[in-house]
């Protein structure tokens, strides 16, 4: 029997074809969770859009199963993990939706300012009523973008061409880029503080979760519209309803929502709101293109062959045994550093001590640099557009080697640069299990398992610094999993690494901070 693909949810004709003429038997048919545990064990291959749930027990059960394609951006619905330790390819198609997303980012601006939607609604209800849908021009407005990657990119450039003047919020992103664009870049306070118009283009992470909450509505200029076609969650609706009540926000637009499907929200009673059900990427075009590509990759990996758009591209490759471990440590160093190291890096080094070195390390530079985009990205970073995506951020990375061990039989150590400002961690692997663990940040020795959710804190030794910040987390019922301070001297600089069970709100971490009369502190989501 040749090769089978089951396909459960529609994808264009172009791409059910293309998958045809190369062999492939394709079975489209809608199946539920349960009829798919029972049937995917006879597919080599899936196709799926957002609906079907690609579980770790479907992947359990799919014992031929060689690939997965999603048909989209997001791998949400995909137990990318689950799948990559079964050697499972998992695709999906990052370029297919970026024009109708940021097209319908650039209808709900003017939806919103012009009140189309409600002027609509009046006329056709048999209301002439003229004089009350006075809206505003986009011409001359300042729009602030916050997350300036392919689709923010594409906003801007559109909205330069209603004559408006964009600033943007993204500490990824090299200064001369956005220079480039035409682009001011600035502070998340400054934006909020000018800008007419706010839309989001960035990832769900804890850190973004709530990243426009009530504190940041209330820094807006008033009568500010806030539109986001990014992630439902990044903006709390709750609060958003409150501040257009109160009249310090003008109006909103929205595609996505925290929980979908969503038919009731304070939202929806406000007459200055827009919304639409998740549809950004709704497009004739942008489906048709989803389908030929998804179809394009699967095709590669059934065939064995090299596969771009592999959001686990080490599923698929040939990698020695004592290499792979190395990619999990190098994503979390990279992840790690970013969070550190703040905005404006134009540069990463990574460099490995000990027998890692004497292997080909590409693979694993390429999972660090993984790790260092992830959470400034709004599309899935992979091992194939990494470099890209770097590279159109105007950051430079490096790989150096050094076969002698020092303290360690094996190190991977990376750099960040920000102008003449470095920061450097380094990490290693410990026991049978090769758990990835932390051994050093800027110098001073800080061991420590990477888990999920840590929080590093740099602060002057001395006593009660522990019980102040456990004192917050108490408050907020967030347990401590461990702790562990390093530092050079008795008095000098310390450096503490917490590791906690859930996420720390950032009102949270800032109170942590305050309580202890502290440096700096981060909190770093360590997931993938």
């Amino acid at each position: 029997m040749g090769l089978r693909v089951l396909v459960p949810e529609k994808i264009s004709d172009r791409g059910i074809a293309l998958l045809r003429e190369a062999g492939i038997e394709i079975d489209e048919r809608a199946v539920d969770a349960e009829q798919l545990l029972g049937v995917i064990g006879d597919y080599d291959g899936l196709i799926v859009r957002s609906a079907t749930k690609v579980t770790r027990e479907v992947i359990d059960a799919g014992t031929n199963l060689k690939v997965v394609g999603r048909a989209g951006i997001g791998v949400d619905n995909v137990d990318v993990d689950a799948a990559t330790r079964k050697g499972i390819v998992v695709v999906n198609t990052p370029q297919g939706n970026i024009t109708s997303t940021a097209e319908h980012t650039v209808a709900m601006m003017l939806a919103c300012v012009r009140q189309i939607p409600q002027a609509h609604a009046s006329l056709v209800a048999g209301k002439w009523e003229k004089k009350r849908f006075e809206g505003h021009e986009l011409n001359g407005k300042t729009l602030g973008i916050v997350g300036l990657g392919r689709i923010g990119a594409l906003v801007a450039q559109r909205c330069h061409a209603f004559g408006m003047d964009v600033i943007a919020r993204d500490p990824y992103i090299a200064p001369q880029r956005a220079q480039r664009m035409g682009i001011e870049l600035v502070e998340m306070d400054e934006l909020l503080e000018r800008a007419d118009i706010i839309t989001l283009h960035v990832v769900k992470t804890p850190e973004t979760l709530h990243m426009i909450g009530a504190a940041e509505l209330a820094k807006c200029k008033n009568g500010a519209v806030i539109v986001n076609i990014s992630r439902g969650g990044v903006v709390d609706e709750a609060a958003l309803a409150d501040a257009i009540k109160d009249g310090k926000i003008g109006g909103a637009a929205l595609d996505v929502f925290e929980t979908e499907p969503i038919t009731s929200s304070p939202l929806f009673e406000l007459d200055t709101v827009v919304v639409t059900p998740h549809i950004a990427a709704q497009t004739e075009e942008a489906q048709d293109k989803a389908g030929v590509i998804a179809a394009e990759q699967v095709l590669l990996a059934l065939r064995g062959d090299f596969v771009p758009n592999a959001v686990n591209l080490e599923a698929g490759a040939e990698l020695p045994d004592f290499v792979r471990p190395f990619l999990d440590l190098g994503r979390k160093l990279g992840r790690l550093a970013s969070s550190l190291a703040g905005e404006g890096v134009g540069a990463l080094d990574v460099s490995y001590q000990g027998q890692i070195a004497e292997e080909d390390t590409r693979v694993v530079t390429l999972s660090t640099l993984r790790g260092f985009l992830q959470a400034g990205v709004h599309e899935p970073v992979t091992y194939i557009n990494a470099p890209v995506l770097a590279a159109e951020r105007g950051i430079e990375y490096t790989e150096a080697k050094s076969s002698e061990a020092a303290d360690y039989t094996n190190l991977i150590r990376v750099t960040t640069h920000r102008g003449e400002r470095t920061v450097t961690v380094a990490g290693t692997l410990a026991g049978r299990s090769n758990e990835a663990r932390l051994v050093e940040i800027d110098g001073t020795p800080v061991e420590v398992s990477l888990t999920p959710y840590m929080a590093f804190f740099r602060y002057e030794d001395r006593p009660g610094i522990v019980h102040k910040l456990s004192g917050v987390l108490t408050d907020n019922d967030i347990n401590i999993a461990f702790m562990q301070v390093g530092r050079r001297d008795v008095g000098g600089e310390a450096i503490m690494a917490l590791a906690v069970d859930s996420p720390i709100p950032n009102a949270a971490l800032q109170d942590m901070i305050d309580a202890a009369h502290i440096t700096s502190g981060r909190f770093v989501s360590l997931d993938e």
